[in-house]
């Protein structure tokens, strides 16, 4: 039992790799498709940060060296939500070539503005909800870190698999796709040194808090793995795996054609 194997059970899953980022740096959204593709995202991203009863159930089992562990995540965390929606008010400005979000450092006002382009564009969506203006999907991915309120030793190791799962996605997936789509596409001319993008900026590279994230989950996973963890770790990370792929396939359907249009263009 190492956390080699668990780690290249996600590195397997679809969701590791999936297009949808790249489909988006080719197809061009329009700027009401961003609004949408970003109020999914960071309405699940938000589910994401908060540990709730997770470092307190670690300590309960005696895992204090991995309760320190998850809560440095939590804590570096904790701010990102305002910096997430400066960087979408930015993104949706510079796509329509004019104000769109009059002051992008409004948390509540963008993140409005975000909700009814998702409105506009996905509410005919089956099981769409149009209090929270969020796919089922979406809200099936959040669901799996409402999971951190459960103390019982099974659910501690369930999400500690849940963790590593999204640190490595988040790291290898989600904002590397975010600096293709949003910065190297050029589409928007924007760059890492600009005061709306720190969001990116922080997160991105080897020395972004992403990777610090990953090697934490990776030293929490560590030394808890036995044959009675293992499978309950692996249902976590699969559970989360799962979830955020089916959101991905969606919002790829629904709003970025899942590659259709630059396929016909190019004949190929």
């Amino acid at each position: 039992m190492h956390v080699n194997d668990v780690v290249a059970r996600v590195k397997a899953h679809r969701c590791y790799t999936h297009p949808v980022f790249t489909h988006w740096a080719e197809n061009a959204p329009s700027t009401e498709a961003i609004g949408a593709l970003f109020h999914q995202i960071r309405s699940f991203c938000d589910s994401t940060r908060p540990g709730l009863n997770l470092p307190e159930g670690l300590r309960n089992l005696g895992l204090r060296t991995e309760s320190r562990l998850l809560e440095e995540i939590v804590e570096s965390e904790e701010d990102h939500g305002p910096e997430l929606a400066a960087m979408a008010g930015h993104i949706l400005n510079r796509s329509a070539g004019k104000t769109v979000c009059p002051n992008v450092f409004d948390q509540a006002a963008v993140e409005g503005t975000l909700k009814e382009c998702s409105d506009r564009l996905l509410n005919s969506l089956p099981g769409y909800d149009k209090k929270s203006g969020l796919m089922p999907q979406t809200r099936n991915a959040i669901a799996v870190f409402e999971r951190r309120k459960d103390m019982d030793e099974k659910s501690v190791y369930r999400n500690l698999g849940t963790t590593l799962a999204l640190e490595m996605i988040s790291n290898r997936q989600l904002i590397p796709g975010e600096k293709l789509c949003l910065v190297d596409s050029g589409l928007y001319k924007a760059s890492l040194e600009e005061p709306e993008m720190h969001y990116l900026m922080e997160h991105w590279g080897e020395a972004g808090a992403e990777a610090q994230h990953e090697q934490n989950g990776i030293n929490a996973i560590a030394q808890v793995l036995n044959p009675s963890t293992m499978p309950l770790v692996q249902e976590g990370a699969d559970d989360f795996l799962n979830t955020v792929a089916a959101m991905w396939d969606l919002l790829d359907a629904a709003l970025l054609e899942s590659g259709q249009r630059r396929l016909a263009a190019t004949g190929t």
